[in-house]
């Protein structure tokens, strides 16, 4: 993992992040594909359930909940914003 990436669990409520990396097994990495979770897409936390697993995100127009132990395995940064 370098210095500015992060896992996708740790993104908080309402934070945009961009995804860099699919560090997990290939059954996995499958659906996570399948979902539109490929490198370079912007990703938004948008609701977490009540003990915090899981948390659902907006994905290319789509709300997908996913586990804590499966976000971890999602490398992200975090999406700078543009000075107005």
């Amino acid at each position: 993992m370098k210095k500015n990436e992060l896992p996708l669990h740790h993104v908080s409520l309402g934070e945009k992040v961009i995804i860099k990396k699919l560090d997990t097994n290939e059954s996995i990495k499958r659906r996570l594909l399948d979902m539109g979770m490929v490198e370079g897409t912007e990703v938004e936390c948008a609701l977490v359930s009540p003990f915090g697993d899981p948390k659902a995100y907006f994905i290319r127009g789509a709300l997908i909940a996913i586990r804590n132990s499966d976000a971890s395995s999602i490398l992200v940064e975090r999406v700078k914003e543009e000075a107005k």
